[in-house]
């Protein structure tokens, strides 16, 4: 007996029964190569069937040429692909899932960069991330727009889908139809929400022509856009009845947010509660009879029968959460939702590698993105291997070398495992960030790994020892900037957040780093009663959390609790012992001012905690070093180093 019934109840969707209602929803990957499918699609979406997942929905796959808003698109209306969509659907069939194709057409939210091609909307509205004026389209551009989506379609169920998903949700043309703000027309198709979802019904009429009746058609709609002027719930309610009553599609799916304006609200991260878009399935269920799957940052098996179990939605989108784990489903079912690789919805390698125009990965999963790369065969198993450090790159290491047959023994010198994580995930906004280190710590127990703590590692020691192979995984140090001087009262961040030193007062935190470091601490600080600045040398405060998509709830955060930002400043002098003068100089003009505070904190790079490696250097053992004991970095750096190394071993 599972422990979630509702959740491996079967689901009949159209003329096919889903094993469970647990659905891999569509997301870009950045997998494809000049517009095609890879080899790496069919192994990425084959390890989510492999591990249960009942529906899998594939990337978007482009309809016509005047769309491609970026490069790695696969573009669905080309004969070739077809090849490679059977690739994909025979990896998917052998395991047992149905797989959907997702097609779309951006539309104007998108550039012409790539196709060098006006963009096509509905009205001549420019996006606000492109900012791209595009060209409002006639009924002739509409009825080759509807035969490119037929044509895609075909071709899917030729590739061997078993049905297609109409994205009219997050970014696409017939989103833009739908949205009062991106629809200015006056003919059939604007004005009322029923003529904005004119467009929509008769691109769910040509879809359905194109797969035939047997095949599976969905379509996905967002609920709520958080723009002016963007589809409400009552908008997205309205929507769904006429799409039902048309009587084309066997589901909705459902979404939350735009992709370029409120991104953020689509793949939330760890600041945002889990849970948060629920009330989107919920009122649509409440109005259609049709199954209606449900998304939003759900992060467990728990929370996921929870919703059904509540009546909110018939299926659950989980992504990230299969990304982390692709075994997912299969350890829900069999009462094994402990050993999962929980999701951190950190945004690090999903999201924020896709915003570099790179494949996607993921933190916890050092695999993801590279299932169709075999791993060496480790040369001989049951060699002696100790990894001194217990962070994320050390315990990564040692699960993954004791899980290919080695014995390993981990030392920390610290009490607790998790090194600068376990400082990283003090505040409340970034407390799952701790899971890491929960997860990866029951993997190393799980496969056997000896963890030594309060125990320092020295030279002497594994010399002693007997080792073949000894990774150094000992993290980084701060380092005082040369401004700093004597002064007590210019600490680092570590110090503040580990409860090592709380200043008190007007603080101003000085953030080279442009990540979460600086902000988490002028947060901290300011939930401790200070008066805080956060001065950075860039020109925005908090820079690359845009990348994983924390930017704007910083902001409204940093808003809340009065928190003053400062840009292109530099820090070059520090006077005093409380109050204290600090130099400053906007480096833009080179205009000097003076600030007095009674206390300055900085964010700034480390240096690597490598002692032990070169005392060790030149030893008979193999030697590694490994994650900011090599080069202070992020988090997924390390894990993704720790697993490669321990893979050569």
């Amino acid at each position: 007996m599972t422990p979630y019934p509702r959740l491996f109840t079967p689901l009949r969707l159209g003329n096919l029964t889903l094993r469970n209602r647990v659905v891999f929803s569509a997301h870009l990957t950045n997998y494809a190569a000049d517009g095609l499918p890879t080899a790496q699609h069919a192994a990425y979406y084959g390890a989510r069937a492999k591990g249960g997942a009942g529906l899998i929905i594939s990337e978007e796959h482009s309809t016509h040429p005047s769309d491609r808003p970026y490069e790695k698109m696969i573009e669905g209306y080309r004969a070739e692909v077809v090849e490679g969509y059977r690739r994909i659907t025979e990896s998917v069939h052998a395991h047992g899932s149905v797989i959907l194709a997702q097609i779309n057409h951006n539309g104007g939210q998108g550039a012409g960069t790539y196709s060098r091609r006006p963009l096509w909307a509905p009205s001549a509205i420019a996006d606000p991330l492109f900012r791209e004026v595009p060209k409002a389209v006639d009924d002739a551009d509409i009825a080759e727009i509807l035969d490119g989506f037929s044509l895609v379609a075909r071709n899917c169920i030729t590739g061997g889908f078993d049905g297609v998903e109409l994205q009219a949700s997050q970014s696409s043309i017939v989103r833009a139809f739908l949205a009062p703000s991106t629809n200015r027309r006056t003919d059939r198709y604007g004005g009322t929400t029923e003529n904005r979802a004119q467009f929509l019904l008769e691109v769910l009429r040509v879809l359905r022509e194109a797969i035939g009746p047997d095949r599976i058609l969905g379509v996905r709609l967002s609920g709520y856009e958080g723009t002016r002027g963007g589809i409400e719930l009552v908008d997205a309610v309205e929507t769904a009845q006429l799409v039902e009553a048309d009587g084309q599609v066997d589901y909705i799916n459902t979404a939350i947010g735009m992709a370029t304006e409120t991104l953020h609200l689509i793949e939330a991260s760890m600041a945002v509660p889990v849970g948060y878009a629920n009330f989107i399935p919920s009122a649509i269920k409440e109005v259609v009879s049709l199954p209606v799957i449900g998304v939003g940052r759900f992060k467990s098996a728990e929370q996921a029968e929870q919703a059904l179990d509540e009546g909110l939605c018939d299926l659950v989108g989980v992504v990230r959460g299969q990304i982390a784990d692709p075994d997912f489903v299969n350890k829900a079912r069999a009462g094994e939702s402990a050993t999962v690789r929980t999701c951190l919805s950190c945004n690090q390698e999903c999201v924020g590698r896709m915003g570099l125009n790179r494949w996607l990965g993921c933190t916890e999963n050092p695999t993801a993105g590279r299932e169709s790369v075999l791993l060496p065969v480790p040369h001989v198993r049951g060699r002696r291997v100790v990894v001194v450090g217990g962070g994320p790159a050390g315990l990564q290491a040692a699960a993954t070398a004791a899980q290919r047959g080695h014995r390993v023994t981990l030392f920390e010198r610290d009490s607790v495992l998790g090194g600068q994580i376990c400082t990283a995930s003090v505040m409340p906004a970034r407390r799952e960030l701790g899971d890491l280190i929960r997860n990866l710590e029951s993997e190393c127990r799980r496969s056997g790994v000896e963890i030594n703590l309060r125990t320092d590692a020295t030279a002497e020691m594994l010399a002693a020892m007997a080792v073949d192979v000894v990774v150094i995984a000992t993290g980084a140090r701060a380092v005082p900037p040369a401004w700093a001087g004597e002064s007590e009262r210019v600490v680092g961040v570590r110090d503040v957040l580990d409860g090592k030193i709380l200043p008190g007062g007007s603080v101003l935190v000085f953030d080279e780093l442009g990540f979460h470091q600086g902000p988490s601490v002028a947060e901290f600080l300011a939930d401790h009663g200070c008066e805080v600045t956060i001065a950075t040398n860039g020109m925005v405060v908090a820079q690359d959390l845009s990348i994983t998509l924390d930017f704007e709830t910083w902001n409204q955060r940093a808003h809340e609790k009065s928190i003053t930002q400062r840009t292109d400043l530099m820090v070059t002098a520090v006077h005093g012992n409380g109050p204290l003068t600090v130099d400053l100089v906007h480096h833009p003009t080179g205009v000097a001012e003076t600030s007095v505070v009674d206390w300055v904190v900085y964010a700034m790079q480390q240096e690597p905690e490598d002692d032990l490696w070169n005392m060790l250097r030149g030893s008979s053992f193999e030697i590694h070093r490994i994650g900011d004991a090599l080069s202070p970095r992020r988090s997924h750096a390390a894990v993704i180093e720790g697993h490669r190394v321990a893979s050569a071993i």
